[in-house]
């Protein structure tokens, strides 16, 4: 059983979604940073400072925190905005490797192309 947990730990899907979950939790710092210490006092302080609140979080009418649930909107559109460019760019870095493989698949004739060749040209001598 050991052994088993073992296997299963160490698998490479695993310590793939292990550093993919660490790696999303960091970007996500990142992104709320952004949005509370950047886009919020750069863009929102005229629309805070009419509502009377300092912080976007403690925006609220009759009781329902609306700040909070716009803050996570914000870091919404920008997480996702920002993998849809990652996504975009992989696929066109994939896309290229591709080509790439083709174009040298292309030039690079097989040993029996080539063998081919070689008696083609006996032939016609």
């Amino acid at each position: 059983m050991i052994k088993e947990l073992k296997e299963f730990l160490f698998k490479a899907n695993v310590l793939d979604l292990a550093v993919a979950v660490v790696i999303g939790a960091a970007f996500n710092a990142i992104v709320t940073s952004l949005v509370e210490d950047v886009i919020t006092p750069l863009f929102l302080n005229p629309a805070l400072k009419a509502a009377g609140v300092e912080k976007i979080a403690e925006l609220s009418w009759h009781g329902v925190a609306y700040g909070s649930f716009l803050s996570a909107v914000i870091n919404f559109l920008i997480v996702g905005t920002t993998l849809f460019f990652i996504v975009k760019a992989a696929n066109a870095a994939s896309a290229f490797g591709k080509k790439q493989d083709e174009v040298e698949e292309e030039a690079a004739p097989t040993q029996e192309e080539l063998l081919t060749e070689i008696r083609d040209l006996l032939k016609e001598k």
